[in-house]
């Protein structure tokens, strides 16, 4: 298990009418959804996959709508 470090800074001001955190945490391992998340659907092979499910939806709309028709109506 990896340890999470944090650095926390509190800075007060004389006058008492501003306050400052500032919080640093260093960088986790991504978990595996988080992973695939970030190299499936980000940057240029983000936009390709988003476009193929564009297209796959498409396809398979068509492909049910004509079958759907074709049963509808056809002739007894």
């Amino acid at each position: 298990m990896n340890t999470n470090q944090t650095d926390v800074q509190y800075c007060r001001w004389n006058d008492n009418t501003q306050e400052q955190v500032t919080i640093n945490v260093s960088k986790i391992e991504s978990t595996g959804c988080k992973r695939v998340y970030s190299k499936l659907c980000t940057g240029r092979l983000g936009i390709v996959m988003k476009a193929l499910g564009g297209v796959a939806t498409l396809v398979i709309t068509f492909i049910i709508g004509y079958v759907t028709g074709y049963y509808v109506h056809r002739c007894e």
